[in-house]
């Protein structure tokens, strides 16, 4: 509820003029229902204009529309919300990027974001622009700690709020929610990859840098200290993932399994490809119609549309269509865990060419 002594939210004004210092207005967005419940950058117009200045397009080019809402999405309006994230100029083409995969109709952005499911927006980024921007791939890279990954995950969602229109309570009916709301982005750890980068899974180039948008649940923790061979990794991969009323049950949709390097290596040591390991999960990794009530089991078969499927299945529901659903990928540090990511299932993840200029980020 709104203070008395705070007036009413200006309507349709990109532009504000106020008398005051930025706590009282960061207050006033608050009160307006523009943030996400933490403190923010204010985004004076000096602020909006230097991050700006990290795109190459123009700040009134519009990058499409965003559902619920149709709110269009211009450089200007992305500038606004990254800067109250925190974010810095050089991260807006990942923003960008991310913000027209957003967009593609197999997404499903508009169910994504008033679906009763707890899904955030995972971002993974990946290639040459992840050391340039100091992003984290090793310990604690889906956590705390790292600039890039909490900033520009956390102004995806308030991009997809204040353009979009997924209000909490009121457009975004999530049940209950979930932390990955906050921010959920993080960078792929190619250096300890034993298989080719995600993106050339995807048809892009070692090269390229990109960005994977997903609607998804946080990480479920796969913790295996003892296993030596791909078999035993993947044994707890599959177990793990194999659990009763997940979202993917329903209509599929992709997932990531992202295993931590240790698990990894020792998966590839035992001569699995990534394709090797999509289709041991694909068959491994399916829930038994024994553990559902007969009224649970009608409804994820009758939405899902395979109720005459499931005796082909031997009695035992695949959580995707096909095995290169399975998205596989490595991040994270030392340390013998991994995870597995789940989605909304009805749309699926999008990636993006990033379109960056490595004159502003020599570091690449």
């Amino acid at each position: 509820m709104r203070p008395p002594n705070i007036p009413e939210a200006p309507k349709d004004r990109l532009e504000i003029e106020f008398d005051g210092d930025e706590l009282e207005l960061a207050e006033r967005y608050y009160a307006w229902g523009w943030t996400d419940g933490l403190p923010i950058v204010v985004p004076t117009p000096e602020r909006v204009d230097a991050l700006c200045g990290g795109s190459r397009r123009q700040p009134a080019e519009s990058l499409g529309t965003l559902a619920p809402r149709g709110g269009i999405a211009t450089v200007q309006k992305i500038a606004v919300n990254a800067v109250m994230a925190g974010c810095l100029a050089e991260h807006m083409p990942v923003l960008e990027a991310a913000v027209l995969a957003l967009q593609e109709p197999s997404f499903n952005l508009f169910g994504v974001q008033t679906t009763t499911h707890p899904c955030g927006i995972l971002a993974i980024v990946h290639g040459p622009i992840t050391r340039a921007l100091g992003m984290n791939w090793g310990h604690g890279c889906l956590g705390q700690g790292n600039r890039a990954n909490a900033t520009i995950g956390r102004a995806l969602r308030l991009v997809l709020q204040n353009i979009g229109g997924a209000i909490p309570g009121e457009t975004d009916r999530a049940t209950q929610g979930t932390p990955a709301k906050y921010t959920f982005c993080f960078a792929e750890n190619e250096e300890a990859n034993p298989w080719p980068p995600l993106r050339t899974s995807m048809g892009f180039g070692l090269r390229e840098s990109c960005v994977t948008v997903s609607s998804a649940e946080g990480p479920h923790n796969v913790n295996d200290h003892r296993s030596s061979s791909a078999e035993g990794i993947l044994t707890s991969v599959a177990e793990t993932m194999a659990t009763g009323a997940n979202n993917n049950l329903y209509q599929g949709g992709d997932l990531f399994v992202v295993f931590g390097p240790e698990h990894a290596e020792t998966v590839a040591r035992s001569g699995f490809s990534r394709e090797d390991v999509q289709r041991w999960l694909f068959e491994r990794a399916r829930v038994s119609v024994g553990r559902f009530s007969a009224e649970k089991l009608d409804e994820i078969a009758s939405w899902g549309g395979y109720g005459d499927r499931i005796e082909g299945w031997g009695g035992r529901i695949p959580l995707v269509r096909q095995p290169e659903h399975i998205r596989v990928l490595v991040a994270g540090g030392s340390g013998k865990h991994s995870c597995w990511i789940p989605t909304f299932g009805i749309g699926m993840s999008q990636t993006r060419k990033i379109d960056w200029d490595a004159k502003i980020l020599p570091m690449a």
